[in-house]
């Protein structure tokens, strides 16, 4: 009996390790920051968008209605097995163009930047009527092509 309790105590013992190490939290890391030290290589007046491009790579994104800001956006988030992620640290770099296309201001915005956005509820009408599912599965009962002469 000493045998068969040690073996099941063993058992259970791999079991809840293998049941732990399940639910340990995944952290996973988006986006394209660059290294502090190319950063700093870049120089407000001195240098174009091709040499941002070359120091730094391509941007996470550019402007929507102004392609003279190029954001450089990184997410680390934690998950725990099928919960929503946590936002664990989210930074930005912007960097800023003048006509010209040479830069004129840099400057990252963390997460503590961030500001929570209610999103509108409200939803927008559309033209027509709503029909049952019934005058939906019946709707076209009776309609054959005239152009066939069916």
């Amino acid at each position: 009996m000493g045998n068969s309790r040690r073996l099941g105590l063993g058992v259970a013992s791999v079991i809840v390790a293998a049941l732990a190490a399940g639910c340990s939290p995944t952290i996973d890391t988006r986006g394209n920051l660059p290294d502090a030290d190319n950063v700093l290589k870049i120089q407000p007046g001195v240098d174009t968008k091709n040499e941002v491009a070359q120091i730094l790579g391509s941007p996470s994104t550019v402007g929507t209605f102004n392609d003279n800001k190029w954001y450089y956006i990184s997410t680390r988030t934690k998950s725990l097995a099928f919960l929503t992620p946590d936002i664990e640290d989210q930074q930005v770099l912007v960097v800023s163009f003048d006509k010209a296309g040479v830069v004129n201001d840099m400057k990252i915005i963390g997460i503590e930047d961030a500001k929570q956005i209610t999103p509108n509820e409200r939803v927008t009408p559309t033209l027509g009527r709503e029909l049952t599912i019934l005058q939906q599965l019946l709707g076209n009962l009776g309609r054959f092509n005239k152009d066939t002469g069916q």
